[in-house]
């Protein structure tokens, strides 16, 4: 099911990188559109790459874009065009925290190292602080999964469920994953 252009009650987070890897700058647009239409504002870093590609994407259906960056780095240079609300952050982990204390969803692609921190705060948030739900976009993302699982940094325990995981290839498994989302939330 389809929500509005313009109703935007849930909210992800998406960690991607500035330098897109090969070929995913029109995943991360496509993603952004698709989440937007799923009723989702979007959280991000600010800057280029596929951040706003995604940001792009999100704000072709009138989606909340918002920059969540730290204060005082005008070395990190201009937030991209389609930000519509900044929030400075004082430090590494109150960025985080804003990032993930009230996401609906995060969604992790491709990036560099500050990507990765995110991403691993995320499955660290998911599996301690709360559960939320966590999915890795794209080819670049997906490797880096198994990569993970591979060399035993992400295994399942009784105490560390990775059910709120998932590995998705391209933007048609994430519009799935979103209408099966939408449909959890929306059981008795």
């Amino acid at each position: 099911m389809s929500r509005t252009d313009h109703a935007t009650d849930l909210t992800v987070a998406l960690f991607a990188g500035v330098v897109p890897p090969d070929g995913e700058e029109p995943l991360a647009e496509a993603a952004g559109a698709a989440l937007a239409r799923a009723g989702y504002a979007l959280r991000h870093g600010g800057y280029n790459g596929l951040m706003e590609a995604a940001a792009r994407g999100a704000a072709r259906h009138q989606a909340p874009v918002t920059a969540i960056t730290l204060a005082d780095r005008p070395d990190w240079g201009a937030l991209n065009p389609y930000v519509t609300t900044t929030v400075y952050s004082p430090t590494m982990g109150a960025r985080l925290h804003t990032y993930l204390d009230d996401a609906d969803l995060v969604v992790a692609m491709g990036g560099g190292v500050g990507t990765l921190h995110e991403l691993t705060a995320a499955l660290y948030y998911a599996t301690t602080i709360r559960s939320l739900p966590v999915r890795l976009l794209g080819p670049a993302a997906c490797r880096l999964s198994a990569f993970l699982r591979a060399e035993g940094w992400l295994t399942e325990s009784p105490t560390r469920p990775l059910g709120f995981l998932r590995e998705l290839p391209d933007v048609e498994a994430l519009a799935a994953d979103l209408k099966a989302l939408d449909a959890g939330r929306c059981e008795p």
